[in-house]
């Protein structure tokens, strides 16, 4: 149950990022009608859009490498405790 609950926080984590990156977005960014008026509001919206898009991209990617990294390095660490509990003189 442990390693089954360490790869799904490790699978989890870019949909964390990418939510994450384009909540901080909407919140950064304000309105596009209090930012531009109301007569560019609509090209605005679509623009913004496309941004909070980008954001959300760039977080799940920074995820995805966060994740990477982390599992290799859980993976390495188990690996030596594997070789630590069976002795190295043995033959397999």
């Amino acid at each position: 149950m442990k390693i089954f609950l360490r790869h799904l926080v490790l699978c989890a984590l870019p949909l964390g990022f990418g939510m994450g990156a384009g909540y901080g977005f909407t919140l950064i960014q304000g309105s596009c009608s209090a930012m531009v008026g109301p007569i560019f509001s609509a090209k605005c919206h679509g623009r913004q859009r496309e941004y909070q898009i980008k954001f959300q991209l760039g977080g799940a990617a920074g995820g995805t490498l966060i994740a990477a990294t982390l599992g290799t390095w859980l993976e390495h660490r188990r690996r030596r405790a594997v070789q630590r509990a069976t002795p190295s003189g043995e033959t397999s």
